[in-house]
């Protein structure tokens, strides 16, 4: 009989719980502490693509996801007036690849709730509490909790996110995960009114600053200010309390035009706001020992990746299938995660080009106006709807996804 282990599961997102709900089924004790005191069922915008989609269909949740799925019919670049110069439409056609809308857009919070009603039966989940440190041999790993309280464990699997304090433990003193590219991104929500349609709107202001627009329901609406700069300011605004956060974004946009006025009256007002540096996680080793990350703790590749969270998805689909075949040998399991999956990540990863970003964010309004121009004549000629519809190959390039985690014995024994 093969054996079934105690795996410790820090981070109640995407990752951690796409994980959890393959290890259940694997026959194995999973418990998931998440530091927030319910559910994080918040978040703008996600989407998912190529193998992410086929992660979620193993998981027979695609049906659910589609019940959930955001209106975004395609992406407009406008201008002062709110005038669209250019517009690219989702692919819908089922083949080549996903523009710059996935035809799978969905809340975060809803993905994270439908993984959350997927995966809770079986799973243990313990909300406001997380792991402090740990110490671990060849036999076991002992955790300590935020409670006082410790315990013991086959494996602690770090789904913290890219600011992950598990993968902080397992790398060497010093080391920076972290990739910069030199922008910054904020976002919060505002009452939706009668001019936001299901199209994306993307303003561009002079300073290789960007405004977004995306309505995701009938009351609210998303808004993302995006920008370059290479400054201890921006990188450090993170860190500190929301309202300073607040002030700082509103002092870079302030003379920006079009909706900025009420955006930034609705980001004064609203109560939910994050604000984040846009960074890859890149580091040699996932694990060490019986600690093991995923998701964001393992490899973020960022927002303009596209495959953040189908990332995260098939990273724990990949994880689960080896621990699930070989929970007698935890190091040879560990070791068949990194090799399998990092072709994928660094696939994915490699998608986030600084040039080309840097292009879709000009510094004058000469370069604003040769890019919406060059941009609406692609359009014209219908180039971005022929290259997305007659690609081979959408982001993760030809990287197959792995058989479905195998379950090591039936479910409820």
């Amino acid at each position: 009989m093969a054996r079934s282990l105690r795996v410790l599961v820090a981070g109640g997102g995407v990752a951690g719980q796409a994980l959890a709900y393959w290890l259940v089924r694997g026959g194995h004790r999973v418990t998931v502490v998440e530091r927030f005191p319910a559910l994080r069922a918040t978040g703008a915008q996600v989407d998912l693509r190529g193998q992410g989609i086929e992660a979620v269909e193993r998981m027979g949740l695609l049906d659910a996801v589609r019940g959930e799925l955001v209106d975004e019919a395609g992406v407009a670049f406008v201008n002062a007036s709110g005038k669209a110069r250019a517009t690219i439409m989702a692919n819908t056609s089922g083949r080549g690849r996903q523009s710059l809308t996935s035809e799978y857009e969905i809340m975060r919070g809803d993905l994270v709730r439908i993984l959350h009603d997927a995966s809770r039966e079986g799973a243990e989940y313990a909300f406001g509490l997380s792991v402090d440190g740990f110490t671990q041999d060849e036999h076991k790993v002992l955790a300590h909790f935020s409670d006082g309280s410790s315990g013991e464990f086959d494996l602690l699997v770090g789904a913290d996110g890219q600011g992950s304090r598990i993968r902080r433990a397992i790398l060497p003193d010093g080391f920076d995960p972290y990739w910069r590219v030199g922008i910054h991104m904020a976002y919060w929500f505002v009452p939706r009114i009668a001019s936001d349609s299901d199209i994306r709107d993307t303003y561009m202001v002079p300073g290789g600053r960007q405004i977004m627009r995306r309505s995701h329901n009938a009351a609210e609406t998303q808004v993302y200010f995006v920008m370059r700069e290479v400054s201890e300011e921006a990188s450090a605004i993170h860190r500190e309390p929301v309202e300073r956060q607040r002030e700082f974004w509103a002092g870079r946009f302030r003379d920006a035009g079009w909706q900025t006025e009420r955006f930034i009256e609705g980001m004064k007002a609203g109560p939910f706001f994050y604000s984040q540096e846009i960074l890859q996680v890149r580091t040699d080793t996932w694990s060490k020992g019986r600690v093991v990350l995923v998701g964001d703790a393992a490899h973020c590749a960022s927002p303009y990746s596209g495959m953040g969270v189908s990332g995260g998805l098939v990273g724990a689909h990949v994880l689960a299938g080896e621990i699930n075949r070989h929970p007698d040998d935890l190091p040879a399991a560990l070791a068949n995660y990194d090799a399998v999956l990092r072709p994928f990540v660094d696939e994915i990863q490699a998608e986030v080009n600084p040039r080309i970003l840097r292009l879709g964010m000009p510094m004058t309004r000469r370069a604003i106006g040769a890019f919406l121009s060059a941009t609406a004549l692609a359009c014209f000629l219908h180039v971005p709807d022929f290259v997305a519809r007659h690609s081979k190959k959408d982001r993760g390039g030809d990287w197959r996804l792995p058989e479905s985690p195998v379950p090591l014995r039936p479910r409820g024994r």
